[in-house]
């Protein structure tokens, strides 16, 4: 990790922090939540190593990058003009793009509001979903899981955040990056977020000690707020982006999910997927590919094979 260099980025009125190697065409990796640029840490040098500049930011919110206070500024209209603003830092007209999570739907808006900035994107764990015109998302998820399911509990500012710090930093941490159950995060109220925590706890082989305390060091640092605002912000992007109803993805697409991965076992996905749906919005989808027995966190869990498919994408164009 040594080799991985450092810099703070001013960009669309915040100090981004990002982490970059290499030199080459560059290819934007964007994390998801509870994560930072180290999500990528393996990426980065296996893309550095193959003559691409790979750069990695901390998201608003994240890490060392600035975290604004209100749910307002979480809005996907502020995430991309970031990464627009990042793209135009670094100097290029196009980069590639991986997401993965809420990195995933933050590229999925980048090629929907600036497609002539993504040369191709390789996208993680997350389909691209039309916008549904008839139900906002909190109460779609609420009418589908319940108040006790995770994206639920999270909209109300201060409630999780005082709820994690109880429960302790690292912890929380670790119950998220050790998740390998492709059910829905459910969080009964009486139980909370630090239920039983010794049952099935033990770190991945994937998942050192020291990558813990990394991300647990810099989430104690920032508090979870500023990620727990983009839960907070879905429904404002649902009012935001109704002109974006409709619209396609074109740009070339790799899509790469684990068949363990909660994302994809998500009410109507994989019928999303096997029915056209998917190839109907993103026309330009190349491929997608199924990784068996892998969960969420899928660019640590099996970091290799995740690089030689983001590389074997990439280098067409």
């Amino acid at each position: 990790m040594e080799e991985i260099t450092h810099r703070t980025v001013a960009v669309n009125g915040i100090n981004m922090h990002v982490a970059e190697k290499g030199e080459g065409p560059v290819v934007l990796l964007i994390h998801g939540f509870p994560e930072l640029w180290y999500s990528w840490r393996h990426q980065i040098v296996a893309l550095a190593a193959h003559g691409y500049h790979a750069v990695a930011p901390d998201l608003r919110g994240f890490g060392d990058t600035d975290a604004p206070p209100a749910v307002t500024s979480y809005t996907m209209f502020h995430v991309v003009g970031d990464i627009v603003g990042l793209i135009e830092a670094l100097g290029r007209d196009q980069v590639f793009v991986v997401g993965h999570d809420w990195g995933a739907l933050v590229a999925w808006c980048l090629c929907m509001f600036r497609p002539d900035k993504v040369k191709a994107l390789v996208n993680l764990s997350v389909v691209f979903r039309p916008r549904n015109p008839t139900g906002k998302p909190v109460e779609t998820l609420r009418t589908a899981y319940g108040d006790d399911y995770y994206v639920c509990r999270f909209q109300e500012p201060g409630r999780t955040e005082a709820e994690f710090g109880r429960v302790g930093t690292s912890l929380i941490i670790k119950k998220f990056l050790t998740y390998h159950d492709p059910g829905p995060v459910i969080v009964p109220k009486e139980k909370g977020f630090g239920d039983a925590p010794d049952k099935e706890n033990a770190l991945p082989s994937w998942l050192s000690e020291d990558d813990l305390n990394y991300f647990a060091g810099k989430f104690e640092k920032s508090g979870f707020t500023g990620g727990l605002n983009y839960y907070r912000a879905l429904d404002l992007n649902w009012e935001l982006t109704a002109p974006w109803t409709g619209v396609q993805i074109k740009v070339p697409v790799k899509f790469i999910v684990g068949d363990q991965d909660l994302a994809y076992h998500f009410p109507g996905v994989q019928d999303y997927i096997s029915k056209g749906g998917f190839k109907r919005d993103v026309p330009l989808l190349e491929d997608m590919v199924v990784m068996e027995g892998v969960g969420h966190f899928i660019n640590q869990e099996r970091p290799q094979e995740i690089s030689n498919i983001i590389l074997e994408f990439i280098k067409k164009f």
